[in-house]
This record gives C-alpha cells, structure tokens and sequence, in this order.
C-alpha cells in the first residue's frame, strides 16, 4: 500500500485591505512620533452615524486585537477593525491639503453615497470573488 504524503498548499498573498498614499503614510509617521505614549500602529474602522448612515474611524491602537486585520504599507502599521474589511477593501486613504483645511480622505471604491458635508457615507460591504 503506498501513503500518500499531504503537499504543503502555496497560498497566493493577499492584496491588502488598505493602503496608505505616501503623503497619508507620511502624516501617519509625523502624528505616531508625537504621540505621548508608543501605540502598536492606527486602527482605521466604520461605525454607524452621521446623515449618510456610516462615518470612517481613525485612533491610536495599544495593541492588535485578535481578529485585527493588520496591513504594513510604507513604514506604517494598519489594523483594521475585523467588522469594518469588507467595507474596506480596496480602500486608498490619502492626506490632504488645500487652503482652508488638511484632512486624510479615504478613497473607497466600496462606498455608493456620502453626504455634503464630507463628513458621513454610505458603503456597501465588497462582494466575494466569483
């Protein structure tokens, strides 16, 4: 009888959830130095609210939560918020900055609506690949 020997499955890398433009990468950098305490990297999520139904969430992260969904992209440690990848996916979060203000902007190719105020959108959760 001859056995039969299991092969180790080469996974192909996964594209990340997000990615960071290099002047978001840079600003990111700049507010994690000054920052009073070393953090584990930006936890970036959504959480319901605003007129548009949904708001995007930055903080500081202590630590990597278990199911965080952690991305490195130019020098920057991004943990996403287990509940928030499917809305994520894709997803450039850039900074900006014109005359009147300086803000990071996320580039969502999930997102259907936001409102006009910038501050509030509406997402639909990426859909699974056929």
């Amino acid at each position: 009888m001859e056995t039969i020997v299991p092969t180790a499955r080469v996974r192909r890398p996964r594209p990340k959830v997000v990615t960071l433009s290099d002047s978001a990468a840079a600003r990111v950098r700049e507010i994690m130095d000054r920052a009073e305490k070393p953090y584990a990297g930006l936890r970036v999520g959504v959480k319901n609210g605003g007129c548009a139904g949904q708001e995007y969430v930055m903080e500081y992260a202590e630590a990597a939560g278990p199911l965080d969904e952690v991305v490195e992209d130019k020098g920057v440690v991004i943990l996403v918020d287990p509940k928030a990848v499917l809305f994520l996916i894709g997803t450039e979060i850039d900074y900006e900055t014109t005359r009147l203000a300086s803000k990071f902007v996320f580039r969502n190719p999930n997102e259907t609506d936001a409102c006009g105020c910038g501050e509030s959108v509406t997402i639909i959760p990426a859909a699974a690949a056929e």
